[in-house]
């Protein structure tokens, strides 16, 4: 299925200050696998283990709440560092003591102010999952990620749940109108 908007998904996370010498790092999850988050009621979505091995070479930022003006770290530069493992997308961000944005979301990540994080991406590869109880799930399998961000508040953004739901909406309008198709035809077969 394709995007033509970015996504972006959000958590609560376990990110951490540390020091180590001169430098400072804020470090944790990005992303957790087989999460489930719910989009809307009777509509989740996880995010499955690998699904950004095929994306951390790409040239990737670390922002402060998705502010494309406020860039914390960038893997090629060496300032930020990503990597999956068997609980999700881990990272850490080398602070810039020069910069005062960075520094002041430091101290509040610090202090507990600040814990939660997103990450911006395209969805490359999904699978849909239409339950018994009329529930929809869909497992991202594979992104071309863009971004991750730590924020004040991570959200599903309205715009990214319904462009979504508009997209599951299409999905089911397909489904009814191949099946309205299918039966149309088996009836015309058996006249």
């Amino acid at each position: 299925m394709g995007r033509t908007q970015i996504q972006t998904r959000s958590r609560a996370s376990d990110f951490t200050t540390r020091e180590d010498g001169s430098d400072l790092y804020i470090e944790g999850y990005f992303a957790v696998f087989n999460s489930n988050y719910e989009l809307w009621k009777g509509a989740t979505e996880s995010v499955a283990p690998g699904a950004f091995a095929n994306t951390l070479g790409d040239d990737i930022r670390a922002l402060i709440d998705h502010e494309t003006r406020l860039v914390l770290g960038r893997n090629k530069a060496g300032t930020l560092e990503l990597r999956e493992d068997s609980h999700g997308l881990w990272g850490k961000i080398r602070i810039n003591p020069n910069d005062t944005d960075a520094m002041n979301l430091y101290e509040r990540v610090k202090r507990g102010d600040v814990d939660q994080c997103s990450f911006g991406f395209d969805i490359t590869e999904e699978t849909t999952d239409f339950r018994e109880d009329g529930t929809v799930h869909w497992t991202i399998k594979s992104v071309k990620l863009y971004e991750v961000t730590v924020c004040t508040f991570p959200a599903y953004t309205e715009t990214n749940v319904s462009a979504r739901k508009q997209d599951f909406e299409q999905i089911l309008r397909r489904k009814n109108e191949a099946w309205r198709t299918a039966m149309q035809t088996r009836l015309k077969g058996d006249q």
